[in-house]
């Protein structure tokens, strides 16, 4: 095995490593202000689009990045590093969105790639989270479209989207169903702005739906498709959790490295304290061992792994890796003492914004019963072993193919490919 980094994934973590480090600069004023100004956006923007890295997930041909899931993650982690989810203005539109039509695409899709366009998903609602048979937003027909009623919550970046994937319920059948519905549609209207425990740069509104009308051209997918492209949706942002995750803890670990170098206490430095050793320890553990399991599971997303089993390794590295920063950015709280609890320390902000990686995307409790089922039904091998390779054909013998002629070969081939 070769673990090194090619030079195209060198060269990405560089140019991720520079974006995130001018982004660093807005962290602060964000925290401040509870967001950031147009001005900043505007400037911001400039600088997504000149970095190369903004809709990482799409296809080149629409003109997006065109990234592997490896190379993805690469990138997500510089990015993971940033406080008040400063990441998010790196946009990557929703990966459902590729099953747009044609129509769609230029309507949506593309100029959402450019950055003139921004989407977000709007699947949660009061009384169904985590269970998804408790939906209750439904898409009544109405002539050749449909009317929708219901209430999404936590719909990220729903302050500044101008169009929502909203999963409905099409009537009589209840099938589930995915619309893309313009935010300024007749019927549209934010209920409420909630305030939480982190400083988001984007806020997570709660979002009315009443007798919102949509024509045919808002149908994403096929009527019934829903769960399908939100699973989607779901498998490839819970990798990036992972990713994201992993990136956070390192730069809390590095922060309080260098604090506890710095700092002394009872004439040593505190890095010289061997309980204090023991929780920089922990936490090298934690980082080292997550990044080895995401980087295998990008891999082999990249390598035909099957369907099935990578949704089990999405919730497996995402409830790990979440789990993990968590543990990492509490002790690091820890080191700096009264200094980590203050709003202007990075790892503060990192602290009340990890948190909610154990709940948005999947629960952690709800990522164990995923890779429970999975072993219940398959087994963990597939969870546990890596990858090996196909079985090369048996070779015939030189003698017989030589002189048998065609149709002896040809059956001579057969149950050796069937072997394989």
């Amino acid at each position: 095995m070769d673990f090194r980094y090619t030079p195209r994934l060198a060269e990405l973590k560089a140019a991720a490593r520079e974006l995130a480090g001018f982004l660093m600069t807005y962290e602060q004023a964000c925290e401040e202000q509870g967001g950031l100004s147009p001005g900043d956006h505007q400037v911001i923007r400039e600088r997504v689009r000149a970095s190369g890295l903004a809709a990482i997930n799409q296809p080149a041909e629409w003109g997006g990045a065109g990234l592997s899931v490896l190379e993805q993650f690469v990138v997500q982690e510089e990015l993971g590093k940033l406080t008040n989810a400063l990441w998010d203005v790196v946009w990557r539109p929703a990966n459902a969105l590729k099953a747009c039509t044609p129509e769609q695409r230029e309507r949506w899709l593309l100029p959402g790639i450019r950055g003139e366009r921004r989407d977000c998903v709007a699947i949660t609602e009061p009384g169904a989270g985590s269970d998804p048979t408790a939906l209750a937003t439904t898409a009544a027909p109405d002539g050749d479209g449909w009317r929708l009623n219901g209430e999404k919550w936590f719909v990220t970046v729903g302050d500044v989207a101008d169009h929502i994937l909203v999963l409905a319920l099409v009537q009589p059948e209840r099938a589930p169903t995915l619309f893309i519905v313009d935010a300024a549609t007749p019927g549209v209207r934010t209920k409420r702005t909630p305030r939480y425990m982190h400083t988001f740069v984007y806020e997570h509104p709660e979002i009315e739906l009443a007798d919102v009308r949509v024509g045919p051209e808002h149908l994403l997918g096929g009527v019934g498709q829903g769960y399908e492209l939100t699973k989607a949706w779901f498998l490839e942002e819970r990798l990036m959790i992972a990713a994201r995750t992993v990136g956070a803890a390192e730069r809390a670990l590095e922060l309080a490295t260098a604090w506890a170098t710095e700092r002394r206490t009872f004439g040593r430095r505190l890095v010289d304290h061997q309980l204090l050793q023991g929780m920089l320890a922990d936490c090298a553990i934690d980082i080292a061992t997550n990044r080895a399991l995401n980087h295998q599971v990008a891999w082999e997303a990249d390598n035909g792994i099957d369907l099935k089993l990578l949704h089990a390794k999405s919730a497996l590295v995402k409830v790990a890796a979440s789990e993990a920063a968590g543990r990492v950015v509490d002790r690091c709280v820890q080191i700096f003492g009264g200094r980590g609890y203050m709003r202007e320390n990075p790892v503060e902000r990192l602290y009340r914004e990890l948190r909610v990686d154990r709940i948005w995307e999947g629960t952690s409790e709800i990522m164990r019963l995923v890779v429970g089922n999975h072993v219940g039904k398959r087994g963990v091998t597939g969870l546990l072993a890596l990858p090996m390779p196909a079985p090369e054909p048996a070779a015939r013998p030189a003698a017989v193919a030589v002189a048998a002629g065609p149709a002896a070969v040809a059956m001579s081939a057969g149950p050796a490919a069937g072997d394989g």
